[in-house]
């Protein structure tokens, strides 16, 4: 873990905060679109905050923004850390718990991935029902932060039902062919082999990514709602004549941003 707590990276840009934001937005690879659609108070880059791990990956800015969407107090996480750049399961879910401790109650997670579900295709969206996360290790190991919750959380209902439900009606009347399913994380950052993809399939999982499952874990171990959304971009490794690649991701990602921002200005309202 960082030197520097959680507790002192807050502190440091609390003066800056325009006000305390009740929701928390991470935008995954290409899907920064909400950033130009918020009513903008404020911005920090990660780099601004002292011991703040910062995003190296293309599509991914490194910055909060704070400001309005459909009347809500919101700040934006645009990019995010992964495992596969060298940072700890820890220092993964760090913009998490900060965000908690500037304020929100509710945290918003989207994400690129590919289908593993093979009557998905590329240009869904998947409305996260629950996650398979034994794939990668948790960001819970170690001395436990009690300031944020218990050492042994309860991981029933990680994606709040009521939230989820929500989000997935606005989902339906954006795509009348929205899916919810199940997202499985690995750690990357190579693409998964055909043979583990079959077998993340016989796990359950519809869709698979290299983010999202820390971060919500770090979400219920403080207590916060949490909902997530998938963009799916490709199809997983054996499933398609074509081999996966971030540049395809992003641009996958580019093209389903729009609909993804109006299903969570949807949510939103």
């Amino acid at each position: 873990m960082n030197s520097i707590s959680i507790n002192e990276m807050t502190e440091s840009v609390k003066g800056r905060a325009p006000f305390r934001p009740e929701i928390g937005i991470v935008l995954g690879s290409g899907l920064g679109g909400l950033s130009d659609i918020i009513k903008k108070e404020e911005v920090i880059d990660f780099s601004d905050i002292p011991g703040f791990p910062v995003s190296t990956v293309e599509g991914h800015s490194g910055r909060f923004i704070f400001g309005k969407i459909s009347g809500r107090n919101i700040i934006l996480q645009q990019g995010r850390v992964h495992l596969y750049e060298g940072f700890t399961p820890e220092e993964t879910v760090i913009p998490v718990r900060f965000m908690k401790l500037l304020g929100i109650e509710c945290l918003v997670l989207t994400n690129a991935a590919g289908a593993v579900n093979k009557n998905y295709r590329p240009g869904d969206v998947m409305v996260i029902e629950d996650h398979i996360s034994f794939l990668v290790p948790s960001c819970l190991r170690g001395p436990n932060l009690d300031i944020f919750g218990v050492r042994f959380p309860d991981m029933n209902e990680v994606y709040d039902e009521v939230l989820t439900a929500k989000l997935y009606a606005e989902a339906l009347k954006i795509d009348k062919d929205a899916r919810k399913g199940i997202y499985a994380a690995t750690a990357g950052p190579q693409f998964e082999t055909p043979s583990e993809i079959r077998a993340i399939s016989l796990m359950g999982a519809d869709a698979v990514g290299m983010s999202t499952v820390n971060e919500a874990i770090a979400a219920k171990h403080a207590g916060l709602k949490c909902v997530g959304i998938s963009a799916i971009t490709n199809m997983a490794a054996g499933l398609s004549s074509e081999a996966p690649s971030h540049e395809e991701t992003l641009n996958a990602a580019g093209d389903i941003s729009d609909k993804m921002d109006k299903i969570l200005t949807g949510f939103l309202n």
